[in-house]
């Protein structure tokens, strides 16, 4: 493989596609070294191990085939020389591939697990609770709060916080906040109806607020 070509452009342009805007953003973004980046934008992704190509496949959002095709003639001089490498190439893949599928299902199954078992008071008692009230109405509905705990707390594990509780009067803020009805000022006062989360910095549903008539 000659080593004076220059696929620095083609690299960036990958890069750019993703949103990623230095060699030293892709290396951790990827896991690559920035040594091994630069054999791709000499031509020698040859020399790449096949660890590192799937890692950065993955990372640009680009098949690995195609990494071979647009940074090489690889696959050219495989197809000539011999077929050999490209099914161990590709055999390497797929077992890369069914990897890190199973790893997502190993992921999915612990969470899952754990989420169950912080519900499980709850799935056993929430029914047999929702029956009674149907079946009595009568039945003092503060008495299922307590069932509850644990979904409250699950939230509370995944970082999900309540903006205000309901029934809180606050002031008004149309960044977290969505009036039901009326109109109201910036830091007027609000009663909130329906509770909003966030979950971490990320914003997932807004308060659900009333505007509080002035006193005047």
């Amino acid at each position: 493989m000659p080593h004076d070509q220059d696929y620095t452009h083609q690299l960036q342009q990958l890069m750019q596609r993703v949103g990623i805007s230095s060699f030293k953003a892709l290396s951790r973004s990827c896991g690559v070294s920035q040594r091994q980046l630069k054999r791709i934008r000499t031509g020698e992704i040859a020399q790449m191990r096949v660890e590192d190509l799937f890692k950065l496949s993955q990372a640009l959002q680009v098949p690995s085939n195609e990494l071979l095709s647009t940074f090489s003639t690889l696959e050219l001089n495989w197809g000539t020389e011999s077929q050999e490498p490209s099914s161990a190439l590709q055999q390497e893949y797929q077992r890369l591939q069914a990897q890190l599928q199973q790893q997502r299902e190993s992921l999915m199954q612990e969470f899952q697990q754990g989420s169950l078992q912080i519900l499980e008071s709850w799935l056993l008692q929430w029914p047999t609770a929702a029956y009674a009230a149907a079946q009595n109405p009568q039945l003092a509905a503060v008495k299922l709060l307590p069932l509850l705990r644990p979904v409250e707390q699950m939230l509370q594990q995944w970082g999900v916080e309540a903006i205000a509780p309901v029934g809180a009067e606050i002031e008004y803020d149309p960044q977290v906040h969505q009036l039901m009805e009326g109109t109201a000022a910036t830091f007027s006062r609000v009663k909130v109806r329906y509770t909003g989360y966030r979950h971490g910095e990320r914003l997932l549903f807004r308060a659900k607020v009333s505007p509080i008539p002035s006193a005047d």
